[in-house]
C-alpha cells in the first residue's frame, strides 16, 4: 500500500535486560525480536519501514534487511521525541503512519490488520490498539469519555486513585494521518516526572482538538507484551514456540509432544514427517516429507534432510546435506557432510570434521554403509556402494573407491565388492 508507511522505535538501551546484546537484537526462536515486527508490518502492505535507533546504533543496522531505513535519535528523551526524528525523512507523505515498538515481537497480523482496516474505514486521525488485563500495573490506562471515547492515555507513574483500578491498557501500537501525527508532536510536553516527551500525550491533545479517535480491542493481552526483562524474553519464547508447532501440526507434520519440541522460526518440514520428543531443530534446518527425527535429535543450522530419511535418538547433524532414504538411528554426530540416497550410518559413527583450525567436508555417496563406532577423519570420500567395517578409523583425505569393503584402524581397503 503506497499509503502507509511504518515507524519502529528500536532506540532504547534496553538496562533491564542486563545484557551488552542490544535489546532489539536477543533472539526468540532463532531470529532476534525486531525481525518479528517487521515482518508483521510487511505483511500488512508497508510501503516503506523506518527504524528509530540510538544505542548500538551500527551493530543493530547490520542485522536490518538493506531496505530498511535507519533514523538516528541521538538523545533518549522519549517516544514523542524517536517520531519527530522521522519527520525530516515523511516530509512529503501525506498518507497513513503505523508507530511500533522494535521489542514487541508477538503482535499477529489478524490484530495488525484490523487496526489498519478500522483506521481506514472510520477515516480516523489515529487509532491504536488496546486490550484488558487483570493486573493493568506498569501499563499504560485508557481514559475514556461517557460516551466511550478514547480521551487519553494515562501512563502507570500518572495515573491517579482511581485510573490505576482501569483494566484497559494501551498496547503501544498507533495508526496516524501523517499530518496530524507530527502537528500532534509539537505540542506535547515534557512529563515532569521522567523528563521525557511520551507520544501517549497525543491522544489527549488530539481529543481536546475534536479529532477522530478510534480504538480496536485485541483478545490475547500477550500480543501487547513488550521485551524488558530476561523473563519476559522467556515469555516471548515460550509464546511463539507455541506459535510454530501450531502453525507445523496445522500442515501435516506431527509433532508427538510439542511439551518437549523446540524448532525455530524459519525451518521447513514436509508432510507426514514425525518429530519425536526432545528434538532441537534450529535455524535454516530444511526437513522433506514422510521422515522421522528424534527422539533426543538435534539438528543444527544448515542441515538440508530429504524424503523418508530416519535420524534416530542422541544424534547431532549440522551444515550437511542428507539424500532421501537414509538411516542414522543411534548416537553419530555429522557435521560438513554430503550424504548421498541410502545411506546407512551405524550407532556411534562420528564425523571429526575440524582439524583445530578449520572445518572439512566429508563426502558419502548413495548406498554406502558405514559401520557402528566408525570415525571419518575429515577430508574423506566414500564411494558409492562402499562399505566401512565397524569400529573404523578412516583418516583424512581419504578417496574410498566405489564398492570396497575397508575396515580397520586406521582403515583400509580389504576387498571390492563384486556389485559395485
Amino acid at each position: 500500500m503506497r499509503d502507509m508507511r511504518s515507524i519502529i522505535l528500536a532506540a532504547g538501551k534496553g538496562t533491564r535486560m542486563k545484557s551488552e546484546v542490544p535489546k532489539v537484537l536477543h533472539t526468540i526462536c532463532g531470529e532476534p525480536m525486531i525481525n518479528y515486527v517487521l515482518k508483521v508490518v510487511k505483511s500488512v502492505g508497508s510501503f516503506k519501514t523506518y527504524v528509530v535507533l540510538g544505542h548500538k546504533l551500527k551493530l543493530v543496522q547490520q542485522n536490518l534487511p538493506q531496505e530498511i531505513a535507519v533514523i538516528e535519535q541521538k538523545k533518549q528523551t522519549g517516544t514523542a521525541a524517536a517520531i519527530q526524528c522521522a519527520e525530516k525523512a515523511l516530509k512529503n507523505y501525506s498518507g497513513n503512519i503505523l508507530i511500533l515498538c522494535g521489542d514487541a515481537p508477538l503482535l499477529s497480523k489478524k490484530s495488525l490488520k484490523q487496526l489498519v482496516q478500522k483506521h481506514k474505514k472510520k477515516r480516523a486521525a489515529c487509532t491504536f490498539l488496546t486490550t484488558v488485563v487483570h493486573d493493568p500495573q506498569g501499563y499504560g490506562r485508557v481514559i475514556r469519555d461517557l460516551s466511550g471515547v478514547a480521551g487519553a492515555i494515562r501512563e502507570d507513574k500518572d495515573a491517579s486513585g482511581l485510573e490505576k483500578n482501569i483494566v484497559e491498557i494501551n498496547v503501544g501500537v498507533y495508526c496516524f494521518q501523517s499530518k496530524v501525527l507530527f502537528e500532534g508532536l509539537k505540542q506535547i510536553k515534557r512529563n515532569k516526572k521522567k523528563k521525557e516527551f511520551y507520544l501517549t500525550d497525543i491522544i489527549e491533545i488530539l481529543y481536546e482538538r475534536k479529532q477522530k479517535i478510534e480504538t480496536v480491542e485485541i483478545d490475547n493481552p500477550a500480543e501487547g507484551l513488550g521485551i524488558n526483562t530476561q523473563e519476559d524474553l522467556a515469555v516471548a519464547e515460550a509464546f511463539i514456540q507455541k506459535r510454530i508447532l501450531r502453525n507445523f501440526m496445522l500442515q501435516g507434520v506431527r509433532i508427538m509432544d510439542p511439551n518437549t519440541t523446540y524448532i525455530d522460526a524459519d525451518v521447513k518440514i514436509g508432510t507426514d514427517t514425525l518429530i519425536k520428543p526432545f528434538t532441537v531443530i534450529e535455524k535454516g534446518v530444511r526437513i522433506g516429507k514422510k521422515c522421522v527425527i528424534g527422539p533426543f535429535a538435534h539438528l543444527r543450522n544448515d542441515t538440508k534432510v530429504g524424503n523418508d530419511v530416519e535420524l534416530g535418538n542422541f544424534t547431532e547433524v549440522v551444515r550437511t546435506k542428507i539424500d532421501d532414504g537414509c538411516f542414522m538411528k543411534h548416537f553419530s554426530y555429522l557435521g560438513d557432510a554430503v550424504v548421498g540416497s541410502n545411506v546407512n550410518i551405524g550407532a556411534g559413527t562420528v564425523v571429526a570434521n575440524f582439524d583445530g583450525k578449520n572445518k572439512h567436508v566429508t563426502r558419502i555417496a548413495k548406498k554406502a554403509f558405514i559401520g557402528s563406532g566408525s570415525v571419518l577423519i575429515s577430508p574423506v570420500k566414500i564411494g558409492e556402494k562402499a562399505m566401512v567395517g565397524a569400529g573404523s578409523v578412516v583418516t583424512k583425505n581419504k578417496n574410498i573407491p566405489s564398492g570396497s569393503v575397508i575396515m580397520g584402524v586406521p582403515a583400509k581397503i580389504i576387498s571390492r565388492r563384486a556389485d559395485k
